[in-house]
């Protein structure tokens, strides 16, 4: 049996008081039992901006539109609750740089009333992970993540709210079983190397659906009149058996699942549960890409919206994010290392752009930063990183680096991740991404470029331009299917740390590459034939913080600073891996014949 020690009296917890700043409206009689507005995986994604056709910015959503959004509701007469559904202290510049104390600092001015934990509200290790619990206004729940030395929960299993007109909402948290191998594990454990915290469903997967499924019918029992999952556990396949789909289709009595983990856009889909009731789904995608509006009707039908288009901002907390982005900001002009030489993605004699048609000494710093911070500092099992050409946006001339310059290359926050791939996914990524090298149309001097053109790391291989290429593609320029005629991409090698050497790729060996969200898991530059790769580690970081990461690891040569330099390297350890940042060209990983 399932061990629970948490108390009916903390598990029945109210309607919490907000923060000071938390915005305040007055209230009409209610016109639905409540309005569940919603959020996941925003990644402390504050200051989004979007280049616009004209040329101008247009900054995205944030907490303060959340607030503003929670204010009109209300104004109109809801009940409105506030929730997360997971990993939103990590992710960008503006979480790290605190360790997630200004996000919780935002979301209390918001007044959220709920949230649930994310793999990556972990990243900073389990002390910090408390630390911004016991700051935060709002509950967290988690009706899986238990103490191992005994089996008792760690935090309440659900959160109960009772709306102005007596209705009682249930939230019932769920975090993902992947967390161990999705954040850092040694966190997990004490100081003699002993598991301190699991989570139910790691070893058992029935375990997930019992704990669930015990929490839910607590709830019921203290009067809930509708209960809502909390979950951070996604959708992709690559996450099975602790999907959201999965945990409704084993329990019943829930009314809908607020998801999160995967970043799909989710607007509405609906699931059997083990009654054969359909159960509403929904997800909000990432980084504030949308706001989630969950509205329980006066009958009890259950609707969902998601809003990706929300002027208004609250002006409290508005100015409580603008504060914090100009304090990032501020510090990004720290100096952290020497750059001793110029990195380029443009030709310093003739002002061609390189870095979308050919290797380049920047785009192998940037593919180095990747595989050194996946493969060294998080310790991940990585082969190959891959940087593409289109995300690398500046030269870097040598003196100071700072915070500042490593923006400047990568200026989009990427986050990263890593996916297991098959040496044939990787081949026809290589070969997609090389498909227009040496392409020469009259009158237009970029045909041989591409976005998605890869800078990497671990990998060798040779373009041969004079063979056709010949990939199939769709209206959208996404790849639909490997070359009709020959390869244009051959003599692919991968490094073998172990060995200490480079070997032939094997396409039907599994190989983990990191790189961009945008280029793993969503298809950007048209790279699906890695969409739905199995996911090996998610939200490494932003990528500029891992150029700055990577950057702080070189060898300081007995001066103040690291001296970015090849021979600096904390690469240089792996015999004959490759790396030269003194010429234009890069260090030879990709050799094209013409």
């Amino acid at each position: 049996m399932l061990k629970k020690t948490v108390s009916i009296l903390l598990a029945a917890v109210l309607v919490l008081s907000a923060a000071a700043c938390a915005p305040k409206a007055a209230t009409a009689p209610a016109k639905n039992a409540a309005v569940i507005l919603y959020t996941n995986d925003t990644h402390t994604f504050i200051n989004n901006k979007t280049k616009q056709g004209d040329g101008t910015e247009k900054r995205g959503m944030s907490f303060a539109n959340v607030a503003a959004l929670k204010k009109e509701l209300q104004e109109a007469g809801e009940n409105v609750i506030v929730a997360d559904a997971g990993d939103h202290v990590q992710g960008s510049a503006y979480g790290a740089l605190d360790q997630g104390r200004a996000i919780i600092n935002l979301m209390n001015c918001v007044g959220y009333d709920v949230a649930t934990l994310g793999n990556h509200e972990f990243d900073y290790g389990l002390l910090r992970t408390f630390s911004f619990i016991s700051k935060a206004v709002f509950p967290y729940v988690s009706a899986n993540f238990y103490d191992a030395f005994d089996g008792g929960l760690a935090l309440q299993p659900f959160y109960l709210h009772t709306t102005a007109d007596g209705k009682i909402i249930a939230f019932v948290g769920i975090t993902t079983p992947e967390t161990l191998g999705k954040t850092t594990p040694v966190y997990f454990y004490d100081e003699n190397g002993k598991l301190r915290y699991k989570f139910y469903g790691m070893e058992k997967t029935e375990e997930l659906y019992e704990t669930v499924q015990l929490a839910v019918d607590e709830a019921r029992t203290l009067g809930a009149d509708y209960v809502i999952a909390l979950g951070h556990t996604g959708i992709d396949p690559s996450s099975a058996p602790w999907r959201s789909v999965d945990i409704i289709q084993n329990t019943r009595g829930i009314d809908a699942y607020i998801d999160g983990h995967s970043h799909h856009v989710v607007e509405h889909d609906y699931v059997k549960n083990l009654d054969g009731k359909e159960i509403l789904l929904t997800q909000t995608g990432t980084a504030f890409k949308n706001i989630g509006k969950m509205t329980i009707a006066a009958d009890g039908t259950i609707t969902a919206e998601l809003i990706s288009d929300y002027e208004k901002r609250d002006e409290l907390v508005e100015k409580a994010e603008q504060s914090w982005i100009g304090e990032v900001e501020d510090k990004l002009g720290e100096k952290i290392a020497d750059l001793t030489t110029d990195l380029y993605i443009n030709d310093p004699a003739t002002g061609e752009r390189l870095v979308r048609s050919s290797e380049t000494n920047a785009g192998d710093f940037s593919a180095d930063s990747l595989y050194y911070y996946a493969a060294v500092e998080r310790g991940a099992d990585v082969d190959v990183a891959i940087s593409n050409g289109g995300g690398n946006r500046s030269d870097i001339l040598k003196g100071d680096y700072r915070y500042l310059e490593a923006k400047t290359q990568h200026p989009f926050s990427n986050v990263i991740c890593a996916v297991k791939v098959s040496g044939q996914q990787l081949l026809d990524a290589l070969e997609w991404g090389s498909r227009k090298v040496g392409l020469s149309v009259p009158g237009d001097p970029k045909s041989g470029e591409c976005g998605g053109f890869l800078q990497v790391s671990g990998v060798k291989f040779t373009i041969h331009t004079e063979i056709p290429a010949t990939v199939t593609a769709d209206a959208e320029d996404n790849w639909v299917k490997g070359p009709s005629g020959e390869y244009r991409v051959k003599d692919v090698m991968v490094y073998n740390r172990d060995a200490g050497k480079y070997e032939a790729l094997d396409l039907q060996k599994m190989y983990t590459v990191a790189g961009n969200n945008y280029d793993l898991r969503n298809g950007g530059d048209g790279f699906t034939m890695l969409t739905g790769s199995e996911l090996v580690e998610e939200g490494i970081g932003e990528d500029y913080m891992i150029l700055a990461s990577y950057a702080k690891a070189f060898d300081k040569g007995g001066t103040e600073f690291p001296q970015i330099a090849s021979d600096k390297s904390p690469l240089q350890k792996y015999p004959d891996f490759g790396i030269n940042y003194e010429d234009v060209h890069g260090a030879g990983r990709i050799t094209i014949v013409k």
